[in-house]
């Protein structure tokens, strides 16, 4: 239980690094996903079977919004996967923006989304545990990576300035 722990609190960690340092939109999401299965591993080395299983439902019905959106967005930008080429999409696609934005909120665990009920419960109870303030402060370290590329991603995306050419 302890290394399962250890390698989940790993897992979330370098794959939020790298994501952060990513700019292929397909490679972030699927590091995002990398990222959320750390945390269902997370919970598992809890013991806390059942609210894993729920956090791999919820994401699993946000990350398949967010890939289709993805593909509308690589379709739109002239079949670029990099996200430094988008940039301003939400002119041209406002109904992708706002799918895209509510996938990448509920990843991150905005409260009264699907993925805070699932995420917030594990981070609740995680803190009930007697493992250290190491494994807690990692957790939420990592939980802060997942928001900081999901900004990243959105800012690139919609917000910043169009890099196409």
């Amino acid at each position: 239980s302890a290394l399962l722990l250890f390698i989940s609190i790993m897992t979330m960690f370098m794959s939020g690094v790298v994501a952060i340092f990513e700019y292929d939109l397909k490679k972030i999401i699927a590091l995002s996903t990398l990222s959320q299965l750390g945390m269902m591993m997370f919970s598992i080395s809890l013991g806390l079977y059942e609210l894993a299983f729920f956090h791999l439902l919820t994401h699993a019905l946000f990350k398949a919004l967010l890939f289709l959106c993805a593909g509308v967005l690589i379709h739109g930008a002239g079949n670029t996967q990099d996200i430094r080429s988008f940039g301003g999409l939400s002119l041209n696609f406002p109904l992708v923006t706002v799918c895209m934005n509510l996938a990448n909120l509920s990843l991150c665990g905005v409260p009264f989304l699907a993925g805070f009920y699932s995420k917030d419960l594990i981070v609740e109870l995680a803190c009930q545990y007697s493992w250290g303030i190491f494994i807690l402060l990692m957790m939420f370290i990592c939980l802060s990576l997942t928001v900081l590329y999901s900004v990243r991603l959105t800012y690139l995306s919609f917000v910043g300035p169009y890099g196409g050419g």
